[in-house]
């Protein structure tokens, strides 16, 4: 995947993708698809990449070009509405980022979520008021208002740790970040009482790289990994940079990165040396 655009949502990616398998079952090439359109390959590819919007009557036009009908035809097109409908992010794009959209969507529908952090605690594990902190410190030139905002979207994405049926998370952050200065002693004191609490969840494994453990293979910079259970996803790797972020789904590059997040959590605390190592820094606040 290139970089993200603007919102496009996991139903949209998954659609694309089998009209893609439709496209190639039925012995289409991108220029047989196009001329069912009256538009050019450019616009088939894109659809099939989730980089447009899927229009429904381009996509009726698809599946008769395809030879599918009947209720088959009519199920496709309703989850082309459904994929279409905003996500409940959408009443947060004053103060979600385009390329970040698509995060949140992949967060929300996938089954494991291995998580890299060497600068703050996970945004999954944050509280409030540490949150706030650090989001004042990235926006400086933002109001109290979208600062409050802000806040608000980070809590109700931590809201799928908790829900019915929630994603398993794996994370690795670094000991330093628990040890950072804050301006309140009291808001890192609250923040590991909250990790302590969130490490009893049986969805959520927090390992903590240790100073003693020395260099690892991760140190490049924070990445997550998304694992789903719907068929037609690949792993995808989250990276992110201060403008935007990158996607990645081929399988030499989450290979990769999956190779480098097993050997991190070999070399990282045990997680139950994370809880000690957790209640330690606790007591010396």
């Amino acid at each position: 995947m290139a970089e993200a655009r603007s919102g496009p949502t996991v139903g949209q990616i998954v659609l694309g993708l089998r009209l893609r398998d439709l496209r190639e079952r039925a012995g289409c090439s991108f220029g047989d698809a196009a001329k069912a359109l009256s538009v050019n390959t450019t616009t088939v590819r894109r659809m099939e990449k989730a980089e447009v919007g899927l229009k429904p009557l381009y996509v009726k036009a698809l599946l008769e070009r395809y030879g599918v009908g009947g209720a088959e035809a009519d199920a496709f097109l309703v989850l082309v509405e459904e994929a279409n409908r905003p996500g409940w992010w959408h009443n947060f794009r004053d103060v979600l980022p385009d390329w970040f959209s698509l995060y949140v969507s992949l967060e929300g529908e996938a089954r494991l979520i291995r998580s890299y952090e060497p600068h703050c605690v996970p945004g999954f594990l944050q509280t409030p008021a540490y949150a706030r902190e650090l989001l004042r410190t990235g926006f400086p030139h933002g109001s109290e208002e979208e600062l409050d905002r802000r806040v608000a979207l980070r809590m109700e994405r931590s809201e799928l740790l908790t829900r019915v049926r929630p994603p398993l998370l794996w994370a690795v952050m670094e000991e330093h970040v628990l040890r950072r200065e804050l301006s309140d002693p009291a808001i890192m004191a609250e923040q590991i009482d909250h990790l302590l609490k969130m490490t009893s969840l049986p969805n959520v494994t927090l390992q903590i790289m240790p100073f003693s453990a020395g260099p690892h293979p991760g140190m490049f910079g924070p990445f997550q990994l998304f694992r789903f259970e719907i068929p037609e996803l690949p792993d995808i790797i989250y990276t992110e940079s201060l403008t935007g972020a990158v996607y990645h789904d081929e399988r030499p590059d989450t290979i990769a990165y999956l190779e480098v997040l097993d050997r991190m959590g070999a070399q990282a605390a045990s997680v139950q040396d994370t809880v000690a190592i957790l209640g330690e820094i606790r007591k010396e606040l």
